[in-house]
């Protein structure tokens, strides 16, 4: 199959290598020629996945338009807040859309499907997600994640094209469940990561896991998701990835925050996009609309958006007061 990747960062590169793996011919499109140049030259990402190497057959192609004019299927693995931006440049393409990123869209409250189903109307629309760290997947390790749409013919064929014996890939038809449990448990993860920067034990970052897939669930159900869903791969299993590894980008976004390091300092020095940042407010937002009671999703937000202290957050996250478990 003729496949476009859209974006030249880690995820797109390592889903690229494993597409290539199963047999498809492969066009990379990113916003930066130069990067799509160095990696053609070097068959290396070494800004964003050093030490993998690119397959000698990809063809890279710098004008989105082109790159996808003769794709049977476009995967977008390209930061958030340029999603809505970057596929309405494809918004006469009738293939499969193949959604790789995790986030929510502020003003709208949409999530990358729910932008797709806008920006290209014609296209089949599904979303890939799970714990799934993209150096892991680029070197074989085992991983498994869901491939998610209201059309159960388009996530099996998803299913098909990326299922290897080293990256397993369930179905499911929960598309809102599975797309906003990739998208909260990043807010989540810089939560993670501020516990570590305090110092906090494995008592801490379990009761943070336990009630952030409560509030997950809460948030998720209220927006029309099945509440089973965030206990599955898309739910629990990218939360407990994404708040525990070191190669968590979110989670290291929190762990240099609760160290004391300025936030307008991590950003700037941020090489990779840590989209709990931006999902921390439109997540803030949506609980807001629903009139939902999202604590951690609030002390999150005030760390980042409200010059909140991390040990300020935490403390008023634990004197909060006492309920029953639900």
């Amino acid at each position: 199959m003729n496949l476009t990747l859209v974006g030249a960062g880690a995820w797109g590169t390592a889903l690229g290598v494993l597409l290539h793996q199963n047999g498809h011919h492969i066009t990379v499109w990113g916003h930066n020629p130069e990067h799509l140049e160095e990696m053609k030259r070097n068959r290396r990402n070494q800004r964003h996945l050093p030490g993998v190497e690119l397959p000698q057959s990809w063809r890279y192609e710098p004008d989105l338009p082109l790159a996808a004019r003769e794709a049977e299927t476009v995967v977008l693995a390209v930061p958030s807040r340029c999603f809505r931006e970057i596929s309405s440049r494809m918004g006469n393409f009738s293939g499969t859309a193949v959604s790789a990123t995790k986030g929510i869209e502020f003003v709208t409250g949409q999530t990358m499907c729910g932008i797709l189903r806008e920006t290209m109307p014609a296209a089949r629309i599904a979303a890939l997600s799970g714990p799934s760290l993209a150096l892991e997947v680029a070197r074989g390790v085992p991983t498994a994640v869901v491939a998610a749409s209201r059309d159960p013919a388009v996530a099996h064929d998803v299913q098909a094209w990326f299922h290897r014996p080293t990256f397993r890939v369930y179905t499911s038809d929960d598309l809102a469940g599975v797309e906003l449990g990739g998208a909260l448990k990043n807010v989540m993860a810089i939560a993670a990561g501020v516990c570590d920067g305090l110092g906090f034990g494995d008592n801490s970052k379990a009761a943070l896991l336990t009630r952030s897939t409560a509030e997950m669930s809460r948030l998720g159900v209220a927006c029309g998701a099945r509440a089973e869903t965030f206990a599955g791969l898309s739910g629990l299993g990218d939360l407990t990835v994404t708040c525990f590894s070191k190669l968590s980008r979110n989670r290291t976004f929190g762990e240099r925050l609760g160290r004391g390091e300025p936030l307008d300092q991590i950003l700037a020095s941020s090489l990779n996009v840590v989209e709990g940042h931006p999902t921390a407010r439109a997540a803030l937002s949506l609980a807001r609309k629903h009139s939902l009671y999202a604590p951690i999703v609030t002390e999150v937000h005030g760390m980042l958006y409200e010059g909140k202290e991390p040990r300020q957050a935490v403390s008023d996250l634990l004197n909060r007061d006492s309920r029953a478990e639900r």
